[in-house]
């Protein structure tokens, strides 16, 4: 037993001071802000305008994401009541929501959204 903490002693002695006066930092964080496009209360447009519309939108998004820090986008593939994402690299809600609301497909009434801010360690990604 005394050759074992006299062993801890030599190890705890010779190790490099630096180990054990290293701080352990948090991440760092950063606000987003989360767009749930969700199915809107007008969806009986024809055919034709659907089309219209949806290319409209897709145009929007592109805008979006040209010019206004939208960072990805996509829709849910399972036709439910959730229409598809948006996360913007920004926490101004208030510029995103009146940046959605120009959207076709929600000023058509086909598409309705709620906006979150959003909390991620900085630099994450999708893999």
């Amino acid at each position: 037993m005394k050759k074992l903490i006299g062993l801890i002693a030599v190890i705890f002695i010779c190790s490099d001071s630096s180990v054990f006066s290293q701080v352990v930092t948090e991440p760092e964080m950063k606000t987003y802000t989360f767009v749930m496009l969700t199915k809107g209360n007008n969806r009986t447009h024809p055919d034709e305008e659907v089309k219209e519309i949806q290319a409209g939108h897709m145009a929007h998004i592109g805008m979006m994401a040209e010019k206004h820090g939208l960072d990805i986008a996509g829709p849910f593939l399972d036709d439910g009541f959730w229409r598809g994402i948006l996360v913007f690299s920004t926490a101004d809600t208030a510029a995103i929501k009146s940046l959605v609301e120009q959207d076709p497909a929600v000023k058509a009434g086909r598409l309705s959204f709620e906006i979150h801010p959003w909390m991620a360690q900085k630099g994450s990604s999708l893999k």
